[in-house]
């Protein structure tokens, strides 16, 4: 599959180092979620997975004014669309729903509300324009706020999911307060944003494939369990890179040599 389309909703670029940009296209709708990106994505990032040459991707929404507005109003409304109540049929559009081994980035570049809050959520970090504003509407429109709460309140303080969540549209998060939650880790000036996140991608993708896949998986399953349980499920896992893995010799190997490596 080419990862770069034609798609009708989203707009991917491949760089030669292996990074991916994947824009949520929609500007004209402020990039909100209809049906037809959700169907995009959950074909988009099983094939990111899979291609071989690509290393990380960067979520990001296309135009200034905003990145994700959420789910479109318009579908939101519409009880002929087909749903089922299994979550893991109808939310296949986020890296961690798709359980994606390869890391991904969000750069939030406008307003993020609603299920925009999915990719900061089920990404592995998140930096911002210096314009970028969050919040969270559903209850304001009567709408049940779960899913990306639920994730987003495992990794920043429970107190500010509950008060972003409970205010709705009256609270609107700037990039500031954004970073002091926790729930980005930079904030840079909105024209530098995209380089910035095309700087911190490739800073990634030039560690080992194996180590990071091996790193990402354990540091994200501990979310879900007691730290000892976590402890120890991840010592096996780093044992056994550290005492099989070729990476595991050959990163040492290539800093003595002052050279850079070359994975597996």
């Amino acid at each position: 599959m080419d990862l770069t389309g034609p798609w009708e909703t989203l707009d991917v670029e491949v760089d030669k180092e292996g990074v991916v940009v994947v824009r949520l296209n929609r500007p004209d709708r402020m990039n909100a979620i209809s049906p037809d990106m959700l169907e995009e994505l959950a074909r988009f990032w099983p094939a990111f997975d899979a291609a071989p040459d690509t290393r990380v991707a960067v979520v990001t929404g296309a135009g200034e004014r905003a990145f994700c507005s959420g789910a479109d109003v318009g579908t939101v409304a519409d009880r002929s669309r087909a749903r089922t109540g299994i979550f893991e049929r109808e939310n296949r559009f986020t890296p961690l729903q798709n359980q994606v081994r390869k890391p991904s980035i969000c750069a939030v570049n406008g307003v993020c509300a609603g299920g925009g809050l999915h990719f900061v959520a089920d990404t592995d970090f998140t930096i911002a324009a210096d314009s970028a504003t969050f919040l969270d509407p559903h209850v304001s429109v009567g709408q049940v706020s779960a899913i990306e709460t639920i994730v987003l309140s495992r990794r920043v303080p429970h107190q500010a999911v509950m008060r972003m969540m409970l205010l709705g549209r009256s609270e609107r998060i700037d990039a500031r307060r954004a970073l002091e939650m926790g729930l980005v880790t930079e904030i840079v000036p909105a024209a530098d944003l995209q380089e910035r996140a095309l700087e911190l991608a490739r800073a990634v993708a030039a560690g080992s494939p194996a180590a990071i896949a091996a790193s990402r998986q354990v540091v994200w399953d501990a979310l879900d369990r007691p730290l000892h349980d976590a402890l120890r499920i991840a010592w096996p896992i780093l044992r056994a890179h550290g005492d099989h893995h070729p990476d595991a010799q050959e990163g040492p190997k290539a800093f003595f040599e002052k050279r850079p490596p070359k994975w597996a």
